[in-house]
């Protein structure tokens, strides 16, 4: 992970963003705060940030919304990390933020060394424009061709267009394609924070991508349910 990493904060609390910042700048972070969810929006286009920490609420939009601006700005921001900053605590927001394309959801009140570690462990695991140089080595399996450290999956030729938990999920299941994975086991090894994930963020994540799978392939649907258990993809 870079020492200078960017970080854009986007958070209309100044006391809440003052003791962010503090912790941020203090990991080594580059980080820059606006207060509207329009101004990250053009901070983002004006110079990609490595992640984004977003609130929910905002004063012009609804941070939801500034998500789906970045996941639809291009290429700079279709990857871009982003954790959420939400005083709602119902797990419909959790898992909405999770469908949008968002990596991680911490509900306030939160300690900002917590959101710091957050976003360096995003970082360490690759994301974010300058998460270092990805191996080459590829994993062929039928349609499938994964490159784990390039946080790359191929399906029928086609590179598909995932966030990281979409990356991570997929790429478990393929490890070892016609294992079923309980929602116990996806929990611990694909989140973090694994007490604060329920099957329904799971379920959801799973819906889209195999939404983004029918993109390449409509007729196909490799994701098998096994109802009362978990998933597996098709041998």
């Amino acid at each position: 992970m870079p020492p200078a990493a960017r970080i854009l904060l986007v958070e209309d609390e100044t006391a809440i963003a003052d003791t962010l910042l503090y912790a941020l700048r203090g990991e080594g972070f580059v980080a820059e705060h606006v207060t509207l969810g329009g101004a990250g929006l053009a901070a983002h286009r004006g110079q990609p940030f490595d992640l984004v920490v977003l609130d929910l609420g905002l004063p012009d939009m609804s941070g939801f919304d500034v998500l789906r601006g970045l996941r639809n700005s291009g290429e700079a921001g279709s990857e871009v990390p982003v954790i959420f900053l939400t005083a709602r605590g119902e797990e419909i927001d959790r898992v909405l933020g999770l469908e949008l394309g968002a990596d991680d959801y911490v509900v306030k009140p939160f300690s900002p060394r917590e959101v710091a570690a957050r976003v360096r462990a995003i970082l360490r695991r690759g994301g974010g424009r300058n998460g270092g140089e990805a191996a080459t080595a590829a994993i062929a399996h039928g349609p499938w061709r994964r490159q784990p450290e390039a946080l790359r999956i191929d399906y029928h030729g086609v590179a598909l267009d995932l966030t990281r938990y979409e990356f991570r999920l997929l790429d478990l299941l393929l490890s070892h394609p016609g294992r079923v994975f309980s929602r116990e086991q996806i929990m611990a090894q694909v989140w973090e924070q694994a007490l604060d994930t329920s099957d329904r963020t799971i379920d959801a994540h799973i819906k889209t991508l195999r939404a983004k799978l029918r993109e390449v392939r409509d007729e196909d649907d490799p994701i098998r349910t096994h109802r009362g258990v978990g998933y597996s993809v098709a041998d």
